[in-house]
């Protein structure tokens, strides 16, 4: 009986769900680790999100013999550059973009109002469902609007929470980039050398994973919001640099992003022109046909393989449960479980072989 593969899965099955029991129980020993972890997420997620886009310089450069040490000088002064840049040549025209924008909301829901009674009143006949639902969207819309308005602030003050912590970012970075090749070597110094060439293929792995997503989604999202910058120009679209970054950042959510990024552009250009809503549309079709076709493909391939489907049930769980920061990491936190899954099964199939 203890042979069978059926009772083995049981009896690890009962081992799992008593250790998830003992870690419950004994709660107020994992707390402190917990608040510890929680209080240097940001600083690690942030630094490690720039350490993967940055790296590539840092080992060009010593490929070219500079010092590794210079190299992260070298970062670290085009990372200034871009931030003055940014602060003082790009943050203004968004500030002001911004700040036209929420001074025209209102005015936007009062055209969208209007627009509704217009079409109820010249209707001949309507439904009484429809004429209910109708009247339901009218009398409900300022809330809608309110309620949108209050997602876009929290995903805002969520965003600036996480700016808050930027002053610690620097500090993990320049060792990160440092430091980052000693890390493996350091914990498997400890291990004998079956496990010592395990863990290195795990790390290698999971560095695998994170860099071609991070690096891949990172050019993809610039090039995205690029194209859609220039052609929000061609159009004449207002507020075109905040929708262009806007897209950028919503890009990051694979799948789901382009979609999300769509809707502002095309409410604007509605608002104030109905064919330049269209034209907003047509814009992101070309952009996300050409980013789709040509600019994926070749960046970043098939580096997570997930299936559509998982990516959608992942964004709805995550963006429930932790709001616009889980729907950002909920995609390269899967793929890394995955990987490490991925990793001890094929582990686990080897040593089924060897025996």
């Amino acid at each position: 009986m203890f042979e069978k593969k059926s009772f083995r899965i049981l009896i690890t099955t009962i081992l799992v769900f008593l250790l998830i029991y003992l870690i419950y129980i004994t709660n107020f020993i994992f707390a402190p680790v917990g608040a510890y972890l929680t209080a240097i997420a940001v600083p690690i997620i942030g630094a490690g999100f720039i350490f993967y886009i940055t790296n590539p310089i840092v080992n060009l450069l010593e490929k070219y013999k500079i010092p590794r040490v210079i190299g992260v000088i070298i970062v670290f002064l085009l990372i200034i550059a871009l931030i003055v840049f940014g602060v003082y040549v790009v943050a203004p025209v968004v500030q002001q973009q911004f700040n036209k924008l929420a001074n025209n909301l209102p005015n936007m829901v009062d055209s969208a109002e209007d627009l509704i009674n217009l079409w109820q009143n010249r209707q001949s006949y309507i439904p009484d469902q429809l004429n209910e639902t109708i009247k339901r969207l009218t009398d409900n819309l300022n809330t809608y609007v309110e309620n949108i308005t209050s997602v876009l602030f929290d995903a805002i003050g969520q965003i600036f929470s996480f700016v808050f912590s930027f002053f610690l970012i620097p500090f993990f970075l320049f060792f990160m980039l440092k430091d980052g090749e000693k890390f493996v070597p350091f914990i498997t110094q400890f291990l004998n050398e079956s496990k010592s060439k395990s863990v290195k293929k795990l790390a290698e792995s999971i560095n695998h994973t994170l860099a071609s997503f991070i690096q891949g989604q990172f050019i993809v999202s610039v090039c995205v919001g690029v194209m859609l910058y220039i052609g929000y120009i061609i159009i004449d679209l207002n507020y075109s640099l905040t929708l262009a970054l806007f897209a950028v950042v919503m890009n990051f959510i694979p799948f789901v992003g382009p979609f999300l990024s769509a809707v502002p552009a095309v409410l604007v250009g509605l608002f104030e022109d109905p064919i330049l809503g269209v034209w907003a549309a047509v814009v992101m079709i070309i952009a996300q046909q050409i980013e789709s076709n040509f600019i994926s493909p070749n960046v970043m391939g098939k580096v997570l393989q997930i299936h559509p489907l998982t990516v959608i049930t992942l964004i709805l769980a995550a963006g429930g449960i932790a709001g616009f920061l889980g729907l950002l990491f909920i995609i390269p936190a899967y793929a890394v479980v995955k990987t490490i899954i991925s990793h001890f099964y094929e582990e686990w199939r080897n040593s089924q072989k060897e025996s």
